[in-house]
């Protein structure tokens, strides 16, 4: 039990290290931030700040949530990217205060955290709509990485496997079963459209 612990600690710490690198990577070679959704980026970075704060706030085991900072990073770097593509990085500022802003208020009260830690999921799950939603009215995947999104589902499952180890809070729980079965939506999406555009060529 120890071993799997160990296993799924240290590679969601590795997958999510480079979780958003293929996703970075792809709209800069495009060029492009076309098949990102604005909303689903700024709900899914809502949705880990929230969490990662929980997790602060209630002294988890760090191992069970240091990836939160690397994804909120590379969420950021992201963010920027769309921006830049969308022709004004300034634009980015606002959000980036509201975030810096979440994370201090979070904490006034803890009946705020407890009631935004339950609000969470369905932050998270309103970014992947949003995403899919994005996807289904383009029809093109454009930019949009499966392999962003296969990871992520595998940190999901990963996650679900810690939480059933060590705290077995149903809270978080439920979040990464509802996170995994959409992150793998996505994915089938973003698949499902690739190949309709190669079929078109």
């Amino acid at each position: 039990m120890e071993t799997l612990l160990w296993f799924c600690n240290w590679s969601t710490l590795g997958v999510c290290a480079a979780l958003k690198l293929p996703q970075i990577s792809a709209v800069l070679g495009a060029r492009s931030s076309r098949g990102i959704s604005l909303p689903s980026l700024l709900l899914e970075l809502a949705g880990f700040l929230v969490f990662l704060r929980y997790q602060c706030y209630y002294e988890y085991p760090l191992l069970t949530y240091l990836e939160y900072p690397i994804l909120i990073a590379q969420d950021l770097i992201l963010l920027l990217c769309v921006f830049h593509f969308n022709g004004d990085v300034r634009r980015a500022a606002p959000y980036i205060i509201v975030c810096v802003s979440a994370w201090f208020l979070l904490t006034l009260q803890q009946w705020i955290l407890d009631l935004a830690m339950n609000l969470c999921t369905f932050i998270s799950a309103a970014s992947k709509f949003a995403q899919l939603q994005y996807l289904w009215k383009s029809r093109d995947s454009g930019a949009a990485s499966a392999l962003t999104w296969s990871l992520a589902s595998y940190t999901c499952a990963t996650r679900i496997m810690t939480t059933l180890m060590t705290t077995n809070d149903l809270t978080i729980l439920t979040r990464f079963v509802i996170m995994l079965a959409l992150n793998i939506w996505v994915t089938a999406t973003i698949l499902h459209y690739r190949k309709t555009d190669m079929k078109s060529e």
